[in-house]
């Protein structure tokens, strides 16, 4: 008797509980639907920022076929989502020639791309809002009552990934930023601070995506991190945390160990919080050690220089010191955006990455914006 054979669609179902990133889990499902529906060409996913009213493309299952490639646009400039989202139930579209008449420009690439119709599911989470999945077909009026049981089935499956995905996500950084706030209770960074530098480190990101070849998953996730770039600092004494005075030589040694003590935090918490699966790890651990390399080669905990230092790092870098320059401080006024800028293309030279210091500069009026939103809390 010949043993049973495993059919390709037990087999990517079976993918689906192995620890492989979301998007190969998404690709995974995908395949399986397009036995059933092949006109489905594309499944996405956005995330919502609440705290901006921002939706960003977040991860798809289309290989090369991405026309909202780092995209992203204020549900306000959606109503069509925020109708979806008022009433929070799924929304069918069965023909996107006439819908909207492609006035917003995610509506034009899509039609431009030659998707059709589609299926628009929101995500909660507990009751918190935190995205949309898309399905989008070729063909139109495909989206049938029978077709939608199935297809609904698929996209309840794709939300608990996310979700999961997201909350692994959140679990670490809630482990992290608990540590991370009884560090800044006794330094003088504030949570606006943390806001700011890790919205100008995805303004840099997005900027360099096209050189870099860097995805939308990849870009969130130095959101998402770098406000955790300097954890370490728990590990330092008040005596020269707090320091009022320049530290003497001594003391600036210790203070340089807050990025290995951060990065050997990063590692036990991944380790405690059964975390070791989860993807992009290592650009957190790239942020949390290597934010204070410099070009040169001059800085720490490694002396690594220019494309050794990991792109997530140059990245949080550049942010931090910006907002450090145009923020007030005890011993400093905020400086001007320009001022500040002028010395970090001094700093390019030596310290700072040029490109990412440039990526900054091409942002200006987003950069603006992010500091009349995220204005200095007095309280911290």
């Amino acid at each position: 008797m010949k043993n049973p054979q495993v059919t390709f669609r037990e087999y990517t179902f079976s993918n689906l509980n192995n620890d492989i990133p979301l998007k190969e889990k998404m690709v995974n499902a995908h395949n399986i639907l397009k036995e059933q529906f092949p006109f489905i060409k594309r499944i996405a996913v956005a995330l919502y920022d609440s705290e901006t009213s921002i939706l960003k493309t977040y991860v798809h299952s289309s290989g090369e076929d991405d026309p909202l490639h780092n995209y992203q646009t204020t549900l306000g400039e959606a109503p069509s989502l925020q109708a979806i989202l008022k009433q929070g139930k799924p929304r069918v579209v069965n023909n996107l020639v006439t819908f909207e008449s492609g006035k917003n420009e995610h509506t034009v690439r899509i039609g431009r791309q030659g998707y059709a119709a589609s299926y628009t599911l929101p995500v909660f989470n507990n009751g918190v809002f935190i995205g949309f999945i898309f399905f989008n077909s070729d063909k139109t009026d495909v989206f049938d009552e029978k077709t939608l049981c199935e297809i609904d089935l698929y996209a309840h499956l794709i939300s608990l990934m996310i979700i999961n995905d997201i909350s692994n996500i959140q679990t670490l950084n809630a482990a992290v930023k608990t540590t991370s706030r009884i560090t800044h209770l006794r330094d003088e960074e504030t949570g606006s601070h943390l806001d700011r530098m890790s919205r100008y480190s995805r303004l840099i990101a997005m900027e360099l995506a096209e050189k870099y070849e860097l995805d939308d998953e990849y870009i969130e996730h130095i959101f998402m991190f770098s406000p955790l770039h300097d954890i370490g600092k728990i590990g330092i004494p008040d005596s020269i945390l707090l320091k009022p005075g320049k530290l003497d030589e001594e003391e600036r040694a210790v203070m340089n160990t807050h990025t290995s003590i951060g990065g050997k935090m990063v590692d036990d918490l991944i380790e405690s919080f059964y975390l070791k699966g989860l993807q992009y790890t290592d650009v957190l651990r790239n942020i949390t050690l290597h934010h204070h390399e410099a070009v040169n080669g001059k800085g720490y905990p490694d002396k690594l220089r220019q494309d050794e230092i990991p792109l997530e790092a140059r990245i949080v870098a550049v942010a931090d010191v910006f907002d450090a320059l145009t923020s007030k401080r005890a011993y400093k006024e905020a400086w001007p955006n320009e001022k500040a800028i002028e010395t970090m293309w001094k700093m390019s030279r030596e310290q700072l990455d040029a490109e990412c210091v440039q990526a900054l500069i091409k942002q200006l009026d987003k950069v603006e914006e992010i500091q009349k939103q995220f204005n200095e809390d007095p309280y911290g």
